[in-house]
């Protein structure tokens, strides 16, 4: 395996202080993946069913919570062609427990013994979380405004928390300094994660009956799921798994959304969006995606779509959700409004099959 730049194509060895190009792009990782769920391998019912998919060797101990796997049901039984999946229901409560662990079972197999990461949130459970069944140490860096039940539970894991003033573009500055020393798990530069968040893709299929989806819809803010997604769909196609790529919708909040306007404008770059308010989804406030370029590339590879929403949106969300049994923090609730936007818009036509993630859990969010 090796790391490519996209931007200027060099070619790097895995390391754990290397995760961008010198040129500063962010990085993919060259690697063969063969998708076959072994129910032999360690935790059957994860996500390393699909360890032969996945870039890690066969000798390497597996970090592990028995994260994914998560339910895929319907929202409502009047509307079964839509379906809802729960990966809200991940060990730590959200989604970036797919990445956490792929990424800190390739760190440790790398001997790593410290890292950081920034986070407004969740992938900070996460990191912590499985940085601690590692026993590797973890130091988070968060925004002032991160909801205390998160705050609470990375510090739960034993990790160190370091509180940056401003927002989360402010965060992401503040850990480049230790970066440059430090092991630096990110979700959103290392490439590694994305390998763990493919595999929705794959279990989406797997649950559908080996069928894929004629839609996905997700929250979007640097593009962990939305990339995942696509890198996932198209191994399962490249294999002759599923036959078409499900057309991959994203959704943002509309005092954040770069990616958004690149889409409508048609320009050919994400430009950063300084964040104009708050949100109620801190989740996907992300003022410049690191890989807005390879998002556009997978926007227009699944004739894919975006859309945005509003904080009276993401509240009626919550409360659709709630009524049907279901609590998510309010990032996954932008996804209701969403399918109803794309429905009028005539992206979504009757009959066609479609899967909304839920990517975090309520318990922990303050709203």
């Amino acid at each position: 395996m090796n790391y490519l730049c996209n931007k200027c194509n060099k070619t790097y060895k895995i390391s754990p202080l290397r995760y961008k190009c010198d040129c500063g792009n962010a990085l993919n990782l060259i690697k063969n993946s063969h998708i076959l769920p072994n129910a032999q391998v360690p935790a059957a019912m994860s996500l390393w069913r699909y360890r032969e998919a996945l870039p890690i060797d066969a000798d390497t101990d597996i970090v592990t919570l028995g994260e994914g796997m998560t339910p895929l049901v319907p929202i409502d039984v009047d509307t079964p062609e839509h379906f809802l999946k729960l990966d809200y229901l991940c060990p730590t409560g959200s989604y970036k427990d797919r990445g956490a662990s792929v990424l800190l079972t390739h760190l440790k197999a790398l001997g790593v013994e410290e890292i950081v990461e920034d986070s407004s949130g969740n992938a900070g459970a996460a990191i912590a979380a499985y940085s601690a069944r590692a026993g590797i140490h973890c130091t988070i860096y968060c925004p002032e405004s991160t909801s205390q039940g998160k705050l609470k539970q990375i510090s739960a894991y034993g990790a160190e928390l370091k509180l940056v003033p401003g927002n989360r573009m402010a965060t992401t500055e503040a850990v480049k300094l230790a970066a440059e020393t430090t092991c630096y798990a990110s979700h959103n530069w290392h490439p590694f994660f994305l390998e763990g968040t493919k595999t929705l893709a794959y279990e989406i299929v797997e649950q559908l009956g080996w069928r894929a989806p004629t839609h996905v819809i997700c929250p979007v803010g640097f593009g962990s799921i939305y990339l995942g997604l696509f890198i996932g769909f198209r191994e399962l196609q490249a294999q002759g798994i599923i036959v078409n790529v499900p057309r991959l919708l994203g959704v943002q909040p509309n005092v954040c959304c770069p990616i958004y306007n690149a889409h409508v404008n048609k320009t050919e770059a994400v430009s950063r969006m300084p964040q104009t308010d708050k949100t109620l989804a801190e989740g996907i406030t992300a003022e410049l995606p690191i890989r807005g370029q390879m998002i556009l590339e997978a926007i227009s590879a699944t004739n894919g779509a975006f859309t945005t929403v509003e904080d009276t949106d993401i509240k009626t969300g919550l409360a659709t959700l709630a009524a049907k049994g279901i609590y998510v923090e309010p990032t996954s609730a932008v996804v209701v409004k969403a399918y109803q936007k794309f429905l009028q818009a005539g992206i979504i036509t009757s009959g066609d099959q479609v899967v909304s993630i839920l990517t975090g859990i309520g318990l922990k969010a303050s709203f």
